[in-house]
């Protein structure tokens, strides 16, 4: 038996994901999160989902990973300390930046900016120039270059290097070069330059981009291999790690090492790997999906199966050219904190969490204030006799306690309170949805609504009403959905140059040949991990833009749809493209600013998951009687065992369907189908 794990880390749990790859069958676990060390909850984890499924450690070859370890350097300011290098007379780039102060008209006086991440005192010049036609307008002075690095060095504290010189994304000679020279001054100090890791034109973007791939290095790259030396340890030397990108598809501990700038928003895009995963399965191709965790929530919209990808990764105040899933994040969590200002005395809920530690005070782990997870609780949406992660007790009566405070601020009943709660933050979700629905041109009812997370599937219901999202779809495993999308998705690179060429201009055949130029530069790094260039699948992609505009939209299209329509299924995407988001084209004037090959290794075909037995009757899934308040009224309901639920079974509302990782609330006058993938697929009754 082989087995794949797909690990994914939270602001409050570390989900874990075990499949047999010849079964499908699968073993959950969920375990606290370290917030100060990750890797030590991802080793508990995997000693808790190993105890408990019986299964040898050493029969599992791949292991999935989805980490904030690069998100938390930047947000945090903990990451490297890094010296940067520059063309002579660039060295303020980073300072200057866009001469943009975010907020509103008087943004500039209140706006303080962070300390640059590649300080001023840590940045020099060298002297040469790349014309912007690729030509070497100035050859780089090596012997000033040298001693200037030698007097840098000196200064002592870089731990990690940066070479960034002016129109390098066309010609990288010189910062090859460069990165040589540095190499000998700096010995194993990791160095970045530009023309690899970003080579897109525009320099502040460029410089920051790379800048911040330097300064998460560090530490991911240890954090990348002290993982990889404690799982060979525990499973074999022949264990695989991988890390989920930014984008959704995974990178090799290799190529994360290398290229951690591709990391930041590895948290989220596991989850909408998943949900595309089970609805595509199901037939529902276009979703708009929730991931509600203890700490935040992350939405998504996904179209003919293909999540949105925006060409910029923004974390915080930093904003870099990386690709990532277009997911759009609110502070409200299961651990959000509900609070009630002295001043205006209206009920307010989040951004603070009580996160892993302390925690909502159901779970009796020094938590005191009131959470949305505790406003669960009391409601009756979250039983307490419903463990979480199969070993957590719920303690009804310090939620309730928790509560009061908010009733006694507010000077209103508990239950009131309670429910004013979770309206609250379904509202600020609902907002978040909004932004990347209506926003974007689209009617929220013309999609499908995926909620998961841990508390996802407490609040789907509702978000549904809210929405008119119908169905409103549940996945198997919603609380560990993540560590399900990064164990089922793909290995890939990419490979991009910058084009800026009038597509009139252009011809077939010179993009055809341009474009396999890319491609093979894309497979080189899968090729590098030992993954076979026959076994890539490649998709290309375009930015354009009409001439003067300042900003571009991204095309994705194959080598046999180029073939078949030419330059014409660039032009003719992006003209609808640009008509869906702005409502107007102009159908000529475009001009193609990038194009990029994506090489995705083809990943070996897991089992499809077997949910519930057969002959089991709706009665003999239930496991007891409760109740629920809701809309102001208590409601009798019966609790389910979703392990039982099998296809055709429907579910009536009011009900609550457990499992080991999340629980799913079905309000009165909806139910709930279970389809053949396992899916529950809450509709209004007829």
């Amino acid at each position: 038996m082989s087995y794949r794990l797909g690990v994914d880390v939270g602001g409050t749990f570390t989900d874990l994901l075990l499949i047999n790859e010849d079964t499908g069958a699968t073993h959950t676990a969920k375990v606290p999160s370290t917030p100060e060390d990750s890797s030590i909850g991802v080793l508990n984890g995997i000693a808790r989902i190993c105890e408990e499924s019986g299964i040898d450690p050493t029969a599992i070859h791949r292991v999935m990973h989805g980490t904030t370890v690069a998100t938390n350097a930047v947000l945090t300011g903990r990451g490297a300390t890094v010296g940067l290098v520059t063309t002579a007379g660039y060295e303020d780039t980073l300072q200057v930046a866009r001469s943009y102060c975010p907020g509103g008209l008087g943004g500039w006086v209140s706006f303080i900016k962070k300390p640059l991440l590649a300080p001023l005192e840590l940045t020099m010049g060298a002297y040469e120039r790349i014309g912007a036609d690729c030509s070497i307008v100035t050859p780089l002075d090596e012997q000033r270059l040298r001693e200037d690095l030698k007097a840098l060095h000196a200064r002592g504290g870089i731990q990690a290097l940066t070479i960034c010189f002016i129109n390098a994304y066309i010609n990288g000679e010189h910062e090859r070069r460069a990165r040589d020279i540095a190499s000998e001054i700096f010995g194993a100090t990791p160095v970045s330059i530009s023309s690899e890791v970003v080579p897109e034109m525009q320099e502040y973007e460029r410089t920051e981009t790379t800048v911040v791939n330097s300064y998460v290095r560090p530490e991911v790259a240890t954090y990348v291999r002290n993982l990889q030396a404690a799982l060979e340890e525990r499973m074999g030397g022949d264990t695989q790690l991988a890390i989920l990108r930014s984008d959704g598809g995974l990178a090799s501990a290799r190529a994360a090492e290398e290229s951690p700038v591709n990391l930041l928003m590895s948290g989220p895009a596991g989850g909408v790997a998943g949900a595309i995963y089970f609805c595509s399965r199901a037939g529902f191709d276009n979703i708009l999906t929730f991931d509600m965790g203890g700490t935040s929530t992350d939405v998504a919209l996904i179209q003919n199966s293909k999540a949105r990808v925006r060409r910029e990764t923004i974390v915080g105040d930093v904003r870099v050219r990386a690709p990532s899933v277009d997911v759009r994040t609110v502070g409200a969590g299961g651990g959000s904190i509900a609070f009630v200002p002295e001043l205006t005395k209206a009920l307010r809920v989040g951004p603070e969490s009580a996160g892993a530690v302390p925690g909502p005070a159901c779970y009796m782990k020094g938590g005191t204030e009131p959470t949305v997870c505790d406003a669960n609780v009391v409601l009756g949406y979250l039983p307490s006799d419903v463990q979480l992660g199969g070993k957590m007790q719920i303690n009804r009566e310090a939620s309730e306690a928790a509560v009061q405070k908010v009733a006694d601020g507010m000077n209103i009943p508990l239950m009131e309170a309670a429910e004013g709660i979770v309206r609250i933050v379904n509202e600020s979700m609902f907002g978040a949805l909004r932004l990347v629905s209506v926003e974007q041109g689209y009617d929220p009812r013309d999609f499908a609504l995926v909620g998961f997370g841990g508390a996802g599937p407490l609040h789907a219901n509702a978000l549904g009403i809210l929405t008119n999202a119908w169905p409103v779809i549940i996945p198997p495993g919603p609380g560990v959905l993540c560590a399900y999308g990064d164990a089922t998705t793909q290995v890939q690179d990419e490979a991009a140059r910058t084009y800026l060429m009038m597509a009139s201009e252009l011809t077939n055949e010179k993009l055809l040949a341009d474009l396999q130029e890319l491609q093979a530069r894309a497979g080189e790094s899968l090729v590098a991990d030992g993954i076979a260039a026959d076994t890539h699948e490649v998709t290309f992609q375009a930015d354009l833009r009409y001439v003067g505009q300042a900003f571009q939209i991204t095309v994705d299209f194959t080598e046999a749809e180029l073939r078949d329509k030419g330059v014409a299924l660039l032009t003719d995407a992006f003209d609808a493209e640009h008509e869906q988001l702005f409502t107007f084209k102009l159908g000529d004037g475009h001009e193609i600013l990038m194009i990029r090959a994506l090489a995705k290794a083809r990943s070996a075909a897991i089992a499809e998951l077997q949910t519930g037995a057969a002959g089991n009757t709706l009665e003999q899934c239930r496991i007891h009687e409760s109740r629920f308040y809701y809309e102001g009224n208590w409601h009798d309901c019966s609790i389910y065992d979703r392990g039982k639920l099998h296809e055709g079974l429907v579910v009536p509302g009011p009900a609550i369907v457990s499992e080991m990782d999340s629980t799913t609330v079905i309000l009165p006058g909806y139910d709930a189908r279970v389809d053949a993938v396992g899916n529950l697929l809450i509709n209004p009754v007829a």
